[in-house]
């Protein structure tokens, strides 16, 4: 008897689950085997349709040549010659063993041949108008019986021409070929189940390791990554996931440390905006206090505002949104009209501000994001490198991309702090007592990515040199 659990153990070993449903590997590899079988049935049948089918194509040939070649013979009365020639065709030492002969007369007396009994097929060849006739029958020879392909070949007079071969070589042949083919069959199935099974565990491995990676991710360390090896598709894909784990980690850390500097710099003004109305009430009522303590309240309110409205513009300019209303802007104009702008307050705080912009340097953008990030730069630039310093603004070309540098002579930033001064709140002033919140340079780069570019903080040495590349506009199709 067969045991009752190893189908189920058997299917659950190609990945069938009890449900009925396989997985994709489990569905490759039968589709895999079913695709071999199928190969090989095709070749074995091609393989036996090109031996056996063309030997017996050419002994049919042989038999009805020499059918032929007696038949030249048969002009003499009582057909002598014939007879004859069929004796001699029967003591030549030429395949006599395999060759079979039968003349057979009118009256159905034989006159010639090696056949003990003729075949029961052979009546249906004689009398008057018969055609010839290919057969393959069992017929008794020297006392045995053999299987045979008999051509019978009615002649004129009445009398049958019976001109065969013994097939037992043939069938002997054909049988060893059927062998060969079926051995070759197991063998290439054998092979073809155990590539499909191998090619399975290479799948489930490969799998395997980003359902491992996913399982970490899900439970929380951010940091675990797909091992990467070789140049196949599941490496590039492997490589692209990693990136992928990348970028969610870093934004994941984003948010923590937003959401720390968003309570901070919330809890900051909320609390003076309550500790000043608060005293308001302790102290003696008067118009003036009262309203004193609400200006103060609506100045920390503006502030945060501020901060929301900040938030909002980086959201913005992330997500996207602005992107329709981009148009051929001329880049010099807009960081003229900038330069030109802050003029009086870069003279005001003691500042030497020159401003290079040459005109005709095209890109596709949103003018107002594009001029208040030039202005946060500028910005910057007066509140750190503060009075008596020097700061050149410059539109142009830099490694073919239009590019907005601002350089200061000022403090500059440290190498180690320039890439976290992008991060959204973060500040180099860790106490918080200078005027800002950390959104600027966030700003900046959010507005530079949406447009195709990117914020690069370089070494002015002395100083910083804030870049914004922006890709050039394409040439505008003149035709149609």
């Amino acid at each position: 008897m067969i045991e009752r659990g190893r189908p189920r153990r058997i299917a659950a070993r190609l990945g069938f689950g009890t449900l009925g449903r396989a997985s994709i590997a489990a569905k490759l590899v039968l589709g895999y085997g079913l695709l071999g079988t199928i190969s090989i049935v095709v070749v074995s049948a091609v393989f036996y349709t090109g031996t056996i089918g063309v030997l017996d194509d050419n002994l049919d040939g042989k038999i009805v040549m020499q059918s032929e070649r007696l038949l030249g013979h048969a002009g003499m009365p009582g057909h002598g010659a014939l007879v004859e020639e069929v004796r001699r065709q029967l003591t030549d030492g030429i395949d006599t063993d395999r060759e079979i002969f039968q003349l057979i007369a009118a009256d159905g007396v034989p006159l010639a041949g090696n056949l003990d009994v003729v075949p029961a097929g052979a009546a249906r060849g004689a009398g008057a108008g018969a055609s010839a006739e290919m057969i393959t029958t069992a017929v008794r020879r020297a006392g045995h019986e053999r299987p045979a392909r008999l051509y019978l070949r009615p002649m004129a007079d009445g009398c049958l021409l019976i001109v065969g071969r013994d097939l037992s070589e043939q069938q002997a042949v054909r049988e060893v070929i059927w062998r060969a083919l079926l051995a070759g069959a197991g063998v290439s199935l054998l092979l073809t189940v155990a590539g499909a099974l191998l090619f399975r565990h290479g799948i489930e491995g490969r799998l395997g390791q980003i359902r491992r990676t996913a399982a970490q991710i899900e439970a929380g360390n951010l940091s675990h990554r797909i091992p990467v090896s070789g140049g196949d598709e599941f490496a590039l894909l492997n490589r692209d996931i990693n990136r992928m784990l990348d970028r969610i980690e870093l934004l994941m850390e984003g948010i923590r440390h937003v959401s720390n500097a968003i309570a901070h710099d919330l809890r900051t003004p909320l609390s003076r905006i309550r500790g000043r109305l608060d005293d308001a009430l302790r102290h003696e009522v008067t118009v003036a206090r009262l309203s004193g303590a609400a200006h103060d309240a609506i100045d920390d309110i503006d502030d945060l505002i501020r901060l929301f409205e900040r938030l909002l513009q980086i959201a913005e300019a992330e997500s996207g949104m602005r992107a329709r209303l981009f148009e051929r802007l001329d880049l010099g104009r807009v960081v003229a009209d900038i330069g030109e702008m802050y003029e009086a307050i870069a003279e005001d705080g003691g500042i030497a501000l020159t401003v290079d912009a040459p005109a005709s340097l095209f890109v596709d953008g949103d003018r107002n994001l594009l001029a208040s990030a030039v202005a946060s730069l500028l910005d910057n630039a007066i509140k750190y490198a503060g009075p008596g310093a020097t700061i050149r603004m410059r539109a142009g070309l830099h490694h073919g991309q239009a590019s907005i540098a601002i350089h200061d002579n000022g403090p500059g930033i440290p190498d180690e702090e320039r890439d976290k001064v992008t991060q959204r709140f973060y500040r180099l002033d860790k106490s918080r007592h200078l005027p800002g919140n950390g959104l600027g340079l966030a700003i900046v780069s959010a507005t530079a990515t949406s447009h195709g570019g990117a914020l690069a903080l370089e070494n002015g040495a002395p100083g910083l040199v804030a870049r914004i590349l922006l890709p050039l506009a394409q040439p505008e199709d003149k035709g149609g």
